[in-house]
């Protein structure tokens, strides 16, 4: 998906995202956690991969997209 796509493709493909990583159970408590719970996304996020160099994000997130196009 390298051009822009609507809102409410973002969420469509969100959605297929979450499921098929966490399963429609486990997506749905996911989605559920975040809506019930003040949450700070964007502080969250910069917190997410302190550990990681750019470098390493970005290999594990190729091998995964390879992963799934084949």
């Amino acid at each position: 998906m390298g051009t822009m796509i609507t809102d409410e493709e973002l969420k469509v493909e969100g959605l297929k995202a979450l499921t098929a990583a966490l399963g429609d159970v486990q997506a749905e408590k996911f989605i559920a956690l975040i809506m019930r719970a003040p949450f700070g996304y964007t502080k969250w996020q910069r917190k997410l991969w302190d550990e990681k160099s750019i470098e390493e994000i970005s290999d594990t997130a190729m091998k995964l997209r390879n992963s799934k196009s084949t």
